[in-house]
């Protein structure tokens, strides 16, 4: 039978400070990434596979086509708003 002590005291230190350090966990492997100068958008087929197969519903197209030009609209009213009264806060009040 074998001495237990004897089995789990090393009988020199450790070589080095690093040699006592258990090692690190294994790691999955990392999948090479190809660098991109610039944010790319996706493939349009792989964006438009979602839709694919499906009918065009007129009634809601011009439905959502009305929606976008009444919120382009309003929106230019507002800017145009806004521009009209940043003019009149820049002008100075003529003093009497």
């Amino acid at each position: 039978m074998p001495d237990t002590a004897s089995d789990t005291v090393p009988a020199k230190g450790p070589a080095s400070p690093s040699a006592a350090r258990p090692a690190p966990p294994a790691q999955a492997p990392v999948p090479p990434v190809t660098a991109k100068e610039e944010w790319q958008p996706p493939p349009v087929a792989e964006v438009l596979a979602a839709y694919a197969g499906r009918v065009k519903d007129s009634a809601t197209a011009m439905r959502g086509a009305a929606r976008v030009r009444d919120s382009l609209n309003r929106a230019r009213t507002a800017a145009a708003q806004r521009r009209a009264a940043q003019r009149t806060a820049r002008r100075t009040p003529k003093s009497a």
